[in-house]
């Protein structure tokens, strides 16, 4: 057959160039083919969409072929119609969420219990008026549509026929949807500000009053797309004469994508639907091969083609012509051959259109190689880019938990945006970018249905390079430029930055920490403050172990039972111990080197420290394992947060001179309390741990430490604690207590102690270094110290008693003095609530913005500036702004990044195409590739966001 031999012909010619394909990385793999194949029939073919995941791609390109098979087998035209109708509507739909929503509501309803892991009652709730709304309006379409088909007349077709008129209305609806939609946002058509938008929009509540307005514009818009623009293009398509014809596979494919994409995706819809009755209005001949030949079905699935893939070229276009000006224009990107390369350009001017009509027809990336001014034709591949499985991969570091904590809030944002029109036209494969302060937010929609759009949010790192940091400077600039003018600005003023491929949309308030870091220079090298800070380390001890001790769950278990015995408990005290610490295999070894290079002058100002490894020296001192160093002054110094540890490299140890000697012949007079019982019959409730009881301190030494006691604030801290739920009164129990002496002693011998521990053996005021290595973990060798280190809870709360102590001596001269008891007590009760006060690097910090603590405080010191700082976390409702970047800029680099580290192999860090460039973005599109390319420190699974 001649059709053969050709194809024949065009094969062999293909066969030649195939190696030349694949030499030049255009040659696609067999996957990635497969899956742009089935994408491109199931949105362009059948009426779909992209979708999340492969798996759900593959389970609905076989469901939407049955069914337009399905509807080819159907005799009657009416029930042709309804189960076109009715499935297009509920393939529209999050299938798979209501699956699961449905499942375990069963399920729940047979355990009757409820787990973790479900919905609250009120997303329950709000879920199933979600489905009765589907039912209705499901109902409503097939009513509508078996009505209208069966009383409808199919006669000649003239500009008064029924469909006609709906024609009309629908082109009316087209252009209010279009104005609706440009004025959410803060640029109308990416170029003339828009003059309803809010300026200076840099506050949440001064946004939300200036919104309020558009707000109200967004549900007029969200009604007219969801409820009346759906029955408008039903009634359409049920008034059309083409299905009254016998069945073809034209009509079933044609029309079974139409009634699909009016729930899919109604924007696009309603354009194809009202191109095709414009022409239609415009052509009345039927000799044309447009009237003649063609269904209403197939013209509509011809018209969505050919408007896809328009938008796919002028977007290419756009991005060919910043490559190529901006490699001449930009001082910083304009290289040697960047003269030969724009000539080369403009020469062949045909042959680099031709390459872009090329790829637009295939709907694959425009690859700028090199992201040079050299244009190739990459290979198809679906509108993910990436071959694995969305939100699976991410380069996980300490900064990805503030993208975990503020994910949810910004979902939350995104849906009222995406709903009132803010962020213009949803595709699947267009993509956001979010900034505020350090942080960048990558957002792509991967999938779009009827009220719902599914999303991956990305994060980028938060520890900029220079590169980073070039571009986010850019960033800044265009979103300044658009959000921030004044208020005496021109009304409709020009986008400044046309030419780069992020332009603004919107602002989103969303619940996120701001990160502010503040120099605490005159406040903890001040002499004053520091002797302060001493006295109120006492007080702070005291508070946080008596509230400890009134908390512990032993103590309450143990209230009911006390009251029925009636008689106060026996405390039993240890005997004097043989030694001033407690005797275990390390206690006689020697400081490790490694730990005192913590105290060396060195490394007395890193932020936190970290323990150095050295080689062996012929001058270090061998101990073998078995055996204890006995030379006086040996000492050992320990890390905190790793009490009892023994260092890996523990026969290796140094002998540190000038440390009190302790002289084994002889024992100190002990602190010593004889076997005593409480006074009171409650105070057992706030009584000590039994491990916390044992002595370390020569019995001189108490008695001199005991005087720094706060006695007066420590019977103001009893009085004011909770109720113990006993049948007594409150204030009659809390005096009891806070009158037993015994009970007092013990809080003295533990409270002094810690304070020991902390100081070390020098009396006079900290110093700002020793603040520091203190607050990062570090404490100086004290004969306490391996007391305090063996008991890891009161070690934890002695540390936490510090850190709270030094933000309450910057609150005090930052903001104002404590006056009185009272204003301290609360000072420290919101502390404890809330803020969290330690290390960024601890996971209790993660945890802390993962609860969503309101504040967080971490003290560093920047050794460039030789000053100490303060970094404090406030959880707040802030601005985010987001702007929408060029699809098809995206993904050309993304294209060329695959291309260039796959098949070129050039690995090379600083190569050319990861360098800054202002209009591209190239380095943050580089980052928020998928990994190994790419190196977001944050990617969410998909997320699918409800837009109603």
């Amino acid at each position: 057959m001649p059709a053969l031999e050709q194809m024949n012909q065009i094969l062999h010619i293909l066969f030649i160039f195939l190696p030349f394909f694949w030499a030049l990385g255009t040659l696609p793999p067999p996957d990635a083919l497969f899956l742009w194949a089935m994408e491109q029939v199931l949105e362009f073919g059948l009426g779909g969409s992209p979708m999340s995941t492969h798996l759900r791609l593959l389970a609905m390109f076989i469901i939407s072929a049955g069914a337009a098979v399905t509807s080819y087998f159907i005799p009657s035209t009416v029930g042709v119609v309804l189960f076109m109708t009715g499935l297009g509507f509920l393939l529209s739909l999050n299938l798979s969420e209501i699956c699961f929503i449905f499942k375990h509501s069963v399920t729940r309803h047979r355990v009757r219990t409820k787990s973790k892991a479900l919905p609250s009652g009120s997303e329950t709730q709000f879920t199933w008026k979600e489905c009765v709304f589907y039912i209705i309006m499901f109902v409503l379409a097939l009513l509508e549509t078996s009505l209208l088909h069966h009383c409808a007349d199919f006669s000649q077709i003239s500009k008064s026929s029924p469909q006609a008129i709906i024609g009309y209305i629908l082109m009316m609806l087209l252009i209010i949807l279009w104005i609706l939609r440009e004025i959410q946002s803060v640029y109308i058509l990416g170029i003339v500000r828009n003059p309803f938008y809010p300026k200076d929009v840099q506050t949440v509540t001064v946004f939300l009053e200036k919104q309020t307005r558009l707000m109200k514009i967004g549900v007029v818009r969200r009604i007219l797309l969801t409820l009346v623009s759906p029955f408008a293009m039903i009634a359409f398509l049920s008034l059309d004469s083409s299905l009254q014809r016998p069945h073809s596979v034209a009509v079933s494919i044609g029309f079974t994508r139409a009634f699909r994409m009016v729930w899919q995706n109604t924007e696009n819809a309603l354009s194809e639907i009202v191109t095709v009755s414009v022409v239609h209005s415009l052509i009345f001949s039927k000799d044309l091969w447009w009237n003649r030949s063609l269904d209403t079905g197939i013209r509509l699935l011809l018209v969505g083609i050919v408007r896809d893939r328009l938008i796919q070229f002028i977007s290419k276009l756009q991005f060919a012509m910043t490559v190529l000006l901006a490699s001449w224009t930009e001082k910083k990107q304009r290289r040697k051959s960047a003269a030969t390369l724009c000539i080369l350009n403009i020469v062949f001017s045909p042959f680099v259109l031709l390459f872009i009509v090329f790829s637009t027809l295939l709907s694959s990336p425009l690859l700028p190689l090199f992201t040079l001014p050299v244009f190739l034709v990459g290979f198809p591949r679906p509108i993910q880019s990436w071959p694995g499985a969305v939100g699976t991969a991410a380069c996980v570091c300490a900064d990805t938990v503030y993208y975990y904590q503020m994910v949810p809030s910004l979902a939350a944002a995104l849906q009222s945006a995406m709903a009132a029109g803010s962020l213009g036209l949803l595709l699947p494969g267009s993509h956001y970018l979010g900034r505020f302060q350090d942080r960048l937010i990558w957002i792509m929609i991967l999938e779009r249905g009827y009220t719902y759009c599914c999303i991956n949010i990305k994060g980028l790192e938060l520890q900029e390079t220079s590169c980073h940091t070039a571009e986010a400077r850019r960033v800044d600039e265009v979103f300044e430029g658009a959000f921030e003018q004044e208020e005496y600005a021109r009304v409709c003023s020009l986008n400044e930055h046309f030419g780069n491929i992020l332009t603004p949309c919107t602002v989103l308030p969303v619940k996120l920490y701001s990160d502010a870091r503040n120099v605490l220079s005159g406040i903890i090298d001040s002499h004053e403050n520091l002797k302060e800070f001493k006295d109120d380390l006492v007080k702070v001890l005291v508070w946080i172990i008596v509230h400890y001790c009134s908390k512990r769950p032993s103590m309450q278990d143990s209230v009911h039972k006390t009251e029925n015995k009636g008689k106060a408990p026996l405390i039993i005290l240890p005997t004097l111990n043989p030694s001033p610490q407690p005797y275990c295999p390390e206690d006689m070894d020697s400081l490790n080197s490694e730990t005192f290079d913590d105290w060396s002058d060195d490394n007395i100002f890193d932020d936190e420290p970290t323990i150095k490894k050295r080689k062996e020296e012929k001058d270090q001192l061998k101990v073998l394992p078995d055996t204890h160093l006995s030379l006086p002054g040996s000492v050992e110094s320990r890390k905190v947060g790793d009490p009892g540890k023994v260092p890996e490299n523990s026969l290796y140890k140094t002998v540190i001179l000038g440390y009190p000697a302790i002289d084994k012949g002889k024992q100190e007079d002990m602190a010593y309390i004889p076997l005593t019982e409480f006074s009171g019959s409650h105070s057992h409730l706030l009584s000590l741990p039994k491990e916390w009881r044992s002595n370390c301190l020569p019995n001189s030494k108490m008695k001199e430490m005991s005087s720094l006691f706060p006695e007066d604030w420590y019977q103001f801290v009893l009085r004011q604690l909770e109720c113990f739920y006993s049948e007594e009164k409150d204030s009659d129990v809390l005096e009891e207590i806070a009158k037993d002496k015994v009970l007092k002693d013990f809080y003295i011998h533990v409270v002094m102690t810690c304070y020991f521990s902390l100081f070390g053996t020098d009396n006079m005021a900290p110093s700002p270094g020793h603040i520091l290595r203190v607050y990062n973990g570090v404490l100086p060798w004290s004969v306490a110290l391996d007391w305090l280190m063996e008991k890891r809870e009161l070690f934890q709360l002695a540390l936490k008693a510090f850190r709270y102590t030094l933000k309450l001596m910057i609150d005090k001269a930052s903001l104002s003095p404590i006056e009185d008891f009272k204003e301290l007590s609360n000072c420290l009760e919101e502390y404890e609530s809330d803020w969290y006060i330690g290390l960024v690097s601890d996971e209790k910090w993660k945890e802390a913005v993962l609860q969503e603590k309101p504040y967080l405080f971490s003290l560093g010191y920047d050794p460039n500036m030789g000053v100490y700082t303060g970094r404090v976390l406030t959880l707040q409702e802030s601005l985010i702004q987001v702007g929408k970047l060029n699809a098809e800029a995206i993904r050309g680099q993304w294209a060329n990044l695959s291309w260039e580290l796959l098949y070129a192999t050039n690995d090379d860090e600083e190569r050319y195409s990861i360098q800054a460039h202002p209009l591209l973005l190239r380095n943050l599109t580089v980052q928020a590739a998928d990994p190994p390319l790419g190196y977001p420190i944050y990617s969410s699974k998909p997320l699918h966001i409800h837009l109603y």
